[in-house]
């Protein structure tokens, strides 16, 4: 009598087991390619591989009721990739493609922050740093499940996006990304976000530096800091740890693919 297989873990890295058999095999997803042209090389990618991640598009760093603004900061550059996310993410979404809200959001009692994250945010220790209110709304700063870590309200999150708090610039450091990337089988990865030299840049290097592809979205990716900040995160990106293109170059290459 054969017993039936039941499916055991998250496609595609899942397994079919019963009392006596476990098939591991881990069949593919069926492939989805398209043409990208980027700022260095045309790229032939596995939509069924990829995932584009959105970085920090939080109140904080985007709002004018947010920290960044708080502390004197413009954060009219922050909200630049606003729209054109807007367009890119529905695009993707309907092609299979996970999106990632890669927010920072920490925890109440800030026991994983160490003194030396602190002191970036907050160098006298008089200041508004993380976990302290807003004086504008008593928000408290970059804590998960605040409004101050929220994501703008012009970026709309859907049920089956996927959801992970950071608590460093960089997205893998002490976070599930890696081991969800693992699991859904996604190797090629779209950057977007601010900012593009600091939480950006770093969760793309180490992005690199475990294996993934990278691709940096030059529309959908801003930064408060100098030009000069701007113009050395683009020429590394393309230099040393993946590509540059933009959101119209995806559409394009998505309606290129078709049904």
């Amino acid at each position: 009598m054969n017993i039936p297989l039941r499916n055991l873990g998250i496609a595609p890295n899942a397994w079919a087991v019963n009392q006596t058999f476990a098939d591991i095999t881990r069949p593919p997803q069926p492939p989805q390619p398209v043409i990208l042209p980027t700022e260095t090389k045309t790229l032939r990618l596995d939509l069924a591989k990829t995932a584009i991640l959105v970085v920090d598009m939080q109140n904080d760093f985007c709002h004018p009721d947010g920290w960044l603004a708080h502390i004197g900061v413009d954060v009219t550059p922050a909200r630049k990739p606003i729209e054109p996310l807007q367009a890119l993410l529905p695009a993707l979404r309907e092609k299979g493609v996970p999106v990632i809200w890669l927010n920072w959001g920490n925890r109440p009692d800030l026991l994983n922050i160490s003194a030396n994250v602190l002191h970036v945010y907050n160098p006298t220790g008089e200041g508004v740093g993380l976990g302290d209110p807003l004086p504008s709304n008593g928000a408290p700063v970059l804590m998960a499940g605040s409004w101050a870590a929220a994501v703008v309200d012009e970026l709309e999150q859907l049920p089956q996006d996927i959801r992970v708090d950071k608590y460093r610039m960089s997205g893998f450091w002490d976070t599930p990304l890696d081991s969800i990337l693992k699991n859904l089988g996604r190797n090629t990865l779209l950057f977007t976000g601010v900012n593009a030299d600091q939480c950006v840049m770093v969760t793309l290097c180490d992005a690199n530096f475990l294996g993934y592809d990278c691709l940096l979205i030059k529309d959908c990716t801003a930064t408060t800091s100098p030009d000069y900040c701007w113009l050395a995160t683009l020429y590394n990106v393309n230099q040393c740890f993946g590509f540059v293109t933009d959101s119209e170059s995806i559409l394009t290459a998505l309606n290129n693919l078709g049904g």
